[in-house]
């Protein structure tokens, strides 16, 4: 990363490209110094600190937010270049990413299929759908390439009686998966019905006890508003609100309005305030922080804003940092300065949507819906990180 906004280091970027072939994961003294110059895509830590503030005071927070105030472009490229595992012959299915959607109810079942699917196009290996009985066969009808589990129930499907049984046998099945998935995405067609954000919210809460990465988007942002305690001190959770998730968010934590002026510190006061996570701030600029650093990725992407383009960005963002907490913690011991993977994920999937959505675009234009851009990501994946050389 650039320590000037917009800037590219681009002689770093021509002599330090990394390999794409042998075994990613092996902790080599050429990985390791790879690491080292992974570092350097993103602002130390020390500048701002690597500890959280002792106190959770309003003072407090303004005085680290306002030492995180410096907003990074981030070397998109570079990171996706880093992260993303070779296509090698001697790896077997799964290793390449293993990434389940929780969510899909009788109104929503798009925004499951686009998350999920993407997951797909962009590598991973397997791809999950938890969904209620009335979603799964419609979801599992947009194509046979997704894992769609049928176990997630609504409260017209449920008697009073058996809620507490329903649930309790909704979390076992669940469970049974977790421990298998290397990202999960909780959110897409969750839609708002209590009974099921009950049961959703056990599975938060099993997830981050078996530290399996949780990127929240849609109504997941809405349940976790209400319930912050969900993601309350989970390094390995992402929030991806947009415009109106992230007004509602600012207002219920920092209990103001979104200040423009003020955008990144107010970002680095709301991660620090709800402890722990790192927020993505969709917009013309996608912002991102984790509380400690605040980065951006502003490529220019499309002018169509058909809707869909979040639950892209969701599986896409799921996939990727996978690939970085894998290639992380494969090749460092210490977890002092460690790089927030979550960050890294964050950046590459904004990068890669901005880039599909403005492929699509170009052959498109107003027609551009959601599966084009869809469709566009293997290609955009592909133009910054070849999959044979």
């Amino acid at each position: 990363m650039s320590r000037h906004t917009g800037a590219c280091p681009h002689a770093w970027h021509q002599h330090q490209q990394p390999p794409h072939r042998g075994r990613m994961w092996a902790a080599s003294p050429a990985f390791r110094n790879q690491l080292v110059l992974l570092r350097t895509l993103l602002p130390s830590p020390t500048a701002v600190g690597t500890s959280s503030p002792s106190s959770s005071s309003p003072s407090s927070l303004r005085a680290h937010a306002m030492a995180a105030s410096a907003v990074y472009e981030a070397d998109a490229e570079a990171v996706i270049r880093r992260i993303t595992p070779p296509l090698d012959r001697a790896r077997h299915k799964g290793q390449a990413g293993k990434i389940a959607v929780i969510g899909g109810c009788r109104e929503y079942t798009g925004a499951p299929y686009f998350a999920a699917i993407s997951a797909l196009k962009i590598g991973a290996d397997l791809s999950h759908v938890f969904c209620t009985k009335d979603a799964a066969t419609v979801i599992k009808s947009y194509s046979p390439e997704l894992i769609v589990h049928p176990i997630l129930e609504e409260s017209y499907s449920v008697r009073d009686d058996e809620r507490e049984s329903v649930s309790s046998k909704v979390l076992t099945e669940v469970a049974k998966w977790m421990e298998r998935f290397d990202c999960i995405v909780v959110g897409p067609g969750l839609g708002r019905d209590s009974f099921l954000l009950d049961c959703v919210s056990n599975i938060m809460r099993h997830a981050q006890q078996a530290n399996i990465p949780t990127v929240i988007d849609g109504d997941g942002l809405f349940l976790i508003t209400n319930d912050l305690g969900l993601v309350k001190g989970n390094s390995l959770a992402v929030l991806t609100p947009n415009v109106y998730e992230y007004k509602r968010l600012v207002q219920k934590v920092l209990n103001c309005d979104v200040n423009e002026e003020t955008a990144s510190e107010q970002l680095t006061a709301l991660c620090q305030k709800i402890g722990g996570v790192s927020i993505m701030r969709k917009g013309k600029a996608d912002l991102i922080s984790d509380g400690k650093t605040v980065t951006q990725v502003s490529t220019f992407g499309s002018p169509r804003r058909c809707g869909g383009q979040g639950d892209i960005l969701s599986g896409s963002v799921a996939v990727f940092s996978s690939w970085a907490r894998h290639f992380i913690l494969s090749n460092e011991q210490s977890t002092d300065n460690r790089v927030n993977p979550m960050t890294l994920g964050c950046i590459a999937g904004s990068l890669l949507l901005r880039k599909a959505a403005s492929f699509a675009f170009e052959k498109n234009k107003r027609a551009t819906v959601t599966t084009d851009i869809i469709e566009y990501l293997g290609k955009s994946l592909e133009d910054i990180c070849p999959a044979e050389h």
